[in-house]
């Protein structure tokens, strides 16, 4: 049938074939790649679904953790607070002179955080002035052992050798102390020794100091019976007056 049609007749026909198949061929393509482009998003959706985490689920995991750690920061500086306040009652019950009630104060402290320098520092003042000069010696040594700086440790180590009578200890521990802290009553420990010893010059010299830096010390030397040995030089009657 097909030998009917003239040439030209059949040239078209097959033209019209041509671009039918590739139409065909084109229309096929196409919807092959969407099926591709739906079954890879089909894949991330199923891989999401079996437990890899989705951008917004990480970031909400991260919040998570950031969270977490504010929550054990604030819980840290709690503790913190609370300890430091414990440390606190204990200094005020040594200055007070309640020695026990400071080191059963300062205990609990270093029960609970045995780094903490200060707490060893008060406990062993306490234990000096206590008559327990060896335990306290050497809890002042475990607070400059953990910050060997610490100025008030230092002064505490020379007023334990001063109360003790190791005078050349104590003069030695408070010039240690002011290297590190120019404190008022390292000077006073230095004047009350030389004062002892009846050494007008040297007495003068610290105790003129530390009135200069702080002048309530005046009234507190008129009646220092550390200075009983100086108190009638005209230097010493000079400087209180």
């Amino acid at each position: 049938m097909f030998n009917k049609y003239s040439l030209k007749t059949k040239i078209i026909i097959f033209l019209i074939a041509a671009v039918a198949a590739v139409a065909l061929i084109i229309n096929t393509a196409i919807n092959n790649r969407q099926n591709i482009k739906n079954y890879k998003f089909d894949e991330g959706s199923q891989s999401s679904a079996n437990g890899v985490i989705k951008p917004s689920e990480s970031n909400s995991k991260e919040k998570v953790e950031e969270e977490k750690k504010k929550q054990e920061e604030a819980l840290k500086m709690e503790k913190q607070k609370a300890l430091e306040d414990k440390y606190q009652n204990g200094y005020e019950a040594f200055q007070n002179k309640n020695y026990g009630d400071a080191i059963k104060l300062e205990d609990e402290v270093i029960n609970e955080d045995d780094k903490f320098y200060k707490a060893y520092n008060v406990k062993g003042i306490a234990q000096c002035y206590n008559k327990k000069y060896l335990e306290g010696m050497n809890n002042i040594d475990k607070a400059l052992e953990i910050k060997p700086e610490y100025g008030y440790a230092r002064f505490n180590k020379a007023l334990a050798f001063e109360l003790y009578a190791k005078y050349d200890d104590a003069l030695k521990w408070y010039d240690k102390a002011l290297e590190v802290e120019n404190f008022v009553w390292s000077y006073y420990g230095k004047a009350s020794i030389y004062g002892r010893r009846g050494d007008v010059p040297n007495t003068v010299k610290n105790l003129k100091t530390a009135i200069e830096m702080d002048a309530a010390v005046k009234d507190v030397a008129r009646d220092e019976v550390d200075f009983n040995n100086v108190k009638n030089s005209k230097e010493f009657q000079e400087l209180i007056k």
